[in-house]
């Protein structure tokens, strides 16, 4: 198997490579088609040219043609590819290139078909015949023979050959610079893929405690940093969560199981008597046992997929008053007061599902309230949502643990009993509930000043 590195810097190689071979065959081809319309222009306007000073070789006055000057004109036209034969206006042949020199003319003609025919440009010798005229009196005509539909010379040559070299350099230069950066590039990303699979494999390994700290510039790749990280950090949490629920259950284990033996064995051996107080306190330890094995038949419960909802029209408002009712007596223990305001909000949710939420927030309010204190419950109706709010003037929450206390077994107190603090899966509890019903639940707090909880249900369900 080949490693990421080697894929990317293949793949961007082999882009490259085509898109390199594309654009240079385009370009060749737009360059010499350019060219060759370029060649096509020019000998067109050298025609044009041999015409016109053919025309100015004829004198009016005395009607008769300047051999002299016709000659050197036929010549310098041979060299250059042309083969003139030129009459008067009576149709009389009066210089003929190829009877002139018949063996420089077939030498030249030889040499331009052989030369075009190396490139492979198919054509040959045609003629073409041109007036000659002074103003609107034709003086004569001129047949001129040339390669056709166009024909090089060695500098065009040269200069093609040139320009063609030129594109195949440019074409491998950009690819060993593309080839070069595309590595680089490659290894820049892969690095940190190749650093966050390490991560993720010590992760898997249990070691929670590893993080990759260094930064991209690839937006991609710092989610991806970020995403490891952030569950390295949860599975760290939530294996520190399970060593603590292991040692409190240890310990509330433990605790009245020595106290029912010591009990049991005092009135076994007949030390204590089987009075209706003994026995009473050995009820008092065993309810502690239904008790966490009911903290942990809740856990099971959350541990498995969303709850299942049986959706019925609730209102929020009505369902917090009862519950609110229910923790009457604890409250007036404590001396704290509930008061429930704001409007009906009525909505499709699961009316157990909702009061074990409102109780287990109340439960933690009335819990953590100082005594004399004050717990509000505040419900608000929208359009779209149901709101409840849960606020106390209580002990708070340290802001270090705020975004934590929705998970599993987290106790910001890791001092307190479970009679003060539980096994710190309530809230854990309240969030699976809120969720289930495509809801939101937030908290906010003060140390020392009290904390608010809010949740929030939507009035229609979302997929």
């Amino acid at each position: 198997m080949r490693s990421l590195r080697s894929r990317l810097s293949l793949s961007m190689l082999l882009t490259i490579l085509v898109t390199v071979a594309f654009v240079s065959l385009f370009a060749n081809m737009a360059v010499n088609r350019q060219f060759e319309e370029y060649i096509t222009r020019q000998e067109q306007a050298r025609r044009e040219s041999i015409v016109s000073d053919l025309s100015s070789q004829y004198d009016g006055a005395a009607r008769s043609w300047n051999s002299d000057d016709l000659h050197a004109i036929g010549m310098y036209s041979l060299y250059d590819g042309y083969v003139l034969t030129v009459y008067d206006a009576a149709g009389n042949k009066i210089w003929d290139a190829e009877n002139h020199d018949m063996t420089l003319c077939r030498e030249i003609m030889k040499n331009i078909s052989e030369r075009m025919s190396q490139r492979e440009t198919a054509g040959g010798f045609t003629t073409q015949t041109y007036a000659l005229a002074q103003g609107n009196r034709k003086v004569g005509s001129v047949s001129i023979k040339a390669y056709g539909p166009y024909f090089l010379g060695e500098n065009d040559f040269r200069f093609i050959d040139s320009l063609n070299a030129l594109l195949l350099a440019i074409g491998l230069i950009a690819c060993v610079c593309s080839v070069a950066a595309g590595t680089l590039l490659a290894d820049r990303i892969a690095r940190p893929i190749r650093k966050t699979a390490e991560t993720a494999e010590q992760i898997s390994k249990g070691n929670y405690s590893i993080r990759f700290e260094s930064k991209t510039k690839t937006k991609e790749l710092n989610m991806l940093v970020a995403s490891i990280n952030s569950l390295a950090g949860a599975l760290e949490r939530q294996e520190t969560c399970r060593k603590q629920l292991t040692a409190d259950i240890a310990h509330e284990l433990r605790t009245p199981l020595a106290a029912i033996r010591s009990h049991l064995e005092a009135m076994a051996e007949g030390l204590w008597e089987a009075t209706p107080e003994r026995l009473k306190s050995c009820l008092e330890e065993v309810k502690r046992f239904g008790s966490l094995i009911a903290d942990l038949e809740r856990l099971a419960a959350i541990e498995q997929d969303r709850p299942r909802l049986n959706r019925s029209a609730i209102d929020l408002l009505e369902i917090a008053r009862a519950v609110s009712g229910n923790f009457e007596k604890e409250a007036d223990e404590k001396g704290v007061s509930i008061a429930v305001e704001g409007s009906s909000a009525l909505l499709p949710a699961d009316p157990d599902r909702i009061r074990q939420v409102m109780t287990n927030l109340l439960s933690n309010a009335v819990k953590y309230a100082r005594n004399g204190g004050h717990i509000r419950v505040e419900v608000k109706d929208s359009a779209a949502s149901g709101t409840v709010t849960v606020e106390d003037d209580g002990i708070g929450i340290p802001q270090k643990d705020l975004p934590f206390i929705f998970e599993r077994f987290y106790r910001a107190d890791q001092s307190r009993s479970r009679k003060t603090g539980g096994a710190g899966i309530g809230l854990a509890i309240v969030k699976s509930i809120v969720e289930a019903h495509r809801g939101t639940v937030s908290a906010e707090s003060r140390e020392g000043k009290g904390s608010r909880f809010t949740v929030t249900l939507p009035k229609r369900e979302r997929p």
